[in-house]
């Protein structure tokens, strides 16, 4: 009796030892299922399930137990370094980046030679959770560990140069004071799913784009996280949304993503499915009927062709340009930004690729466009940011493009940031939306944005009368680029103000015809030391053509034309006045008293005159625009004797003299 309940508990006991055994085993088939799958979600729920069978604890790996350990046991570990890194590798897949780098530090104690690319993704993983500039430099010290251990030469070690150069940009950025506040958007408008894409259509309202869950679809048992517009209603950072955009919709279609003409009777929205993994979208448009739109009709081939998705539409505030994303053929690479001209009846042209200035090989999408600053806002991932989609800006006119400007922290972030919207079209640089999953695991969401606007400003007077100047041109340029940032014409009180980016050079050139034009630069570090840099006393001095103008304190030795060192001093600002008016050309002069031959005074006056001229030359000016006279005796300003015949040395003092008259301007 003893015997056969002893065996009957040992069969007992090996049963259930098997199928705990084969429940264990479930565990990570089903999870590696999921994950052939590309079911990351599901895969990472049984990853972590089986992870709960092994003995070996996170944080307690050892490499060397593999060494020492049994087949059995070295199986065993084998499994749950696949685990681990599989579980890393699906959070990752879906976005999960807090959770993933958990996984990848642990990983990063396997064998690098299993697993080659733990560290770069570990890298990947500390970067894109990265708010600090330590948190970067964290990720590049595993960026750079990766490069020195990968033996690889292809898109992973191509990557990770990338990587490490968003890195070290993002050290050098965040040192820097913050050229926007950013605040996430309160109420109810960020509840549930993905919040994103705002379209301003006035003053306290705006449609945007929501996967948050549908109650109708809950009942029905259906997926309810589906993208839709939405109404959203409020003031600065506080909105709430409870009401559905009136616009028919179409079973199995997703749509958002809008855009909507100035004068609010036409809408663009994004409709897309996915199948198969791989999401198709197409632009459609759709016109106001009273409180609602009408069924939206897909656009012609100018903006979508078969077989490729064209995206997030976007149209000026002029009504002019019709701005979108898309991968058709044409491009350079992946997703790029085209624009078409709007025609005065609504028509839109052939599409224009933005060209090599502004798309990469990578992506690029989610374009504005102001055309006041003529300034193109956009998301790319192609270029030296912080991670993910950061936001470059780039001044131009649909016919030329300046190198586009990463907009710096905390505008961007080391997630996706992109869709800038306007909150005011007639100063749409200075406030509005963007959207962001820089405080999400999985989503985005609506933030306000505000620039912290630095000033540059003051009043251009005429020298000799001390009246405002109007019609002054002002050009404010980028003195490391060197190119035009935005140009003024000053009005009836000779006023001119700009709004400046911080932690930038920038130069200030001011122009007038018949007037000399001046220019001056701004300190970076005076820039962020103050809110504002004004010059109330700027004056332009007026001239003639072929107007001689006195050069007063000229003085050479004595019946020589050696330029004495006090006068060389008085000639850089004429050098100075030619640097500023690089296209002026001058004749310089030098004039006698009456005392000496005439062949003895015009010979002195054209050397002195060379001399200055010598001078210029010296320090750098084009010799072409320098042309030297002298004039001798023969063109006195004042009496060499007074009426009674005896010597004038006043007069005399004033005939002596150097001058210069503008040729050309």
């Amino acid at each position: 009796m003893k015997r056969t309940t002893f065996l009957l508990l040992l069969t007992l006991a090996c049963i259930s030892g098997s199928l705990k055994a084969q429940y264990v085993y479930d565990f990570k088939r089903t999870a590696d299922n999921y994950f052939m799958q590309k079911d990351y979600y599901s895969a990472a729920q049984y990853y972590t399930k089986a992870l709960g069978t092994f003995t070996v604890k996170p944080g307690e790996y050892r490499p060397y137990l593999v060494e020492k350990s049994t087949r059995g046991k070295h199986k065993k570990l084998k499994d749950y370094e696949q685990v681990v890194y599989r579980l890393a590798e699906s959070y990752r897949m879906y976005h999960d980046f807090g959770n993933a780098q958990k996984w990848y530090a642990e990983a990063s104690n396997f064998d690098p030679e299993r697993f080659p690319l733990v560290k770069y993704w570990y890298g990947v993983c500390l970067r894109a959770n990265a708010r600090t500039a330590e948190d970067y430099e964290n990720a590049r010290m595993q960026l750079q560990q990766f490069k020195q251990s990968y033996k690889g030469y292809d898109e992973y070690s191509s990557r990770a140069d990338i990587e490490l150069k968003n890195c070290e940009f993002a050290i050098a950025e965040m040192k820097k004071a913050p050229r926007y506040d950013v605040i996430k958007v309160t109420g109810n408008i960020n509840q549930g799913g993905a919040n994103y894409a705002p379209v301003p259509v006035g003053s306290n309202t705006f449609y945007f784009t929501s996967s948050r869950p549908d109650s109708a679809l809950v009942a029905k048992k259906s997926n309810p996280f589906i993208n839709t517009l939405y109404i959203a209603k409020g003031d600065n950072s506080s909105f709430d949304s409870n009401e559905k955009l009136s616009i028919p919709g179409e079973k199995g279609i997703e749509q958002g993503v809008a855009a909507i003409s100035p004068d609010g009777s036409t809408l663009y929205v994004t409709r897309w499915s996915v199948k198969d993994g791989r999401k198709q979208s197409s632009i459609y448009m759709s016109a106001r009927q009273g409180n609602s739109w009408s069924e939206p009709r897909v656009l012609d081939a100018n903006i979508n062709i078969a077989g490729y998705s064209s995206k997030e539409p976007f149209v000026t505030s002029d009504g002019k340009y019709f701005l979108f994303a898309s991968d058709r053929p044409g491009g350079m690479g992946k997703f790029d930004i085209w624009y078409c001209s709007i025609s005065n009846n609504g028509m839109l042209s052939a599409a224009n690729n933005m060209g090599p200035a502004i798309n990469t090989k990578d992506e690029e999408g989610a374009p504005f466009y102001d055309p006041v600053k003529q300034t193109l806002i956009f998301s790319s991932d192609g270029r030296t940011g912080f991670g993910g989609m950061d936001f470059f800006s780039s001044k131009g006119a649909f016919g030329g493009w300046t190198v586009p400007q990463n907009m710096g922290y905390p505008l961007n972030s080391a997630k996706d940031d992109l869709y800038y919207a306007a909150l005011q079209p007639k100063n749409a640089l200075q406030k509005g939306y963007i959207s962001s999953d820089r405080e999400s695991v999985c989503c985005l969401e609506i933030y306000a944005v505000k620039r912290r606007a630095k000033m540059a400003g003051g009043l251009v007077l005429d020298c000799e009368t001390g009246k405002p100047l109007e019609g002054t041109k002002i050009s404010l340029l980028d003195s490391t680029q060197r190119n035009v940032l935005e140009t003024q014409i000053t009005n009836a009180a000779g006023e001119y103000t700009f709004e400046l980016e911080m932690n930038r050079k920038y130069k200030i050139v001011l122009e007038k015809n018949n007037y000399f034009s001046k220019n001056f630069a701004f300190n970076s570090e005076t820039l962020s030391m103050v809110d504002s840099m004004m010059n109330p006393s700027v004056c332009l001095k007026r001239f003639e053509l072929n107007k001689p103008i006195v050069i007063n304190d000229i003085f050479y030795d004595y019946n020589k034309s050696t330029l004495r060192p006090e006068s060389k001093k008085i000639l850089d600002t004429l050098y100075f006045l030619l640097l500023d008016n690089p296209k002026m050309e001058i004749e310089l002069s030098a004039h006698t008293d009456s005392k000496g031959t005439d062949a003895y005074n015009l010979k002195l006056s054209n050397e002195r005159a060379k001399s200055c001229v010598d001078y210029l030359i010296s320090k750098g000016i084009d010799r072409h625009r320098l042309i030297s006279k002298g004039y001798g005796k023969t063109r006195p300003i004042a009496p060499n004797t007074l009426p009674n015949g005896k010597d004038n040395p006043d007069g005399r003092q004033k005939n002596r003299r150097t001058e210069f008259k503008v040729l050309r301007n």
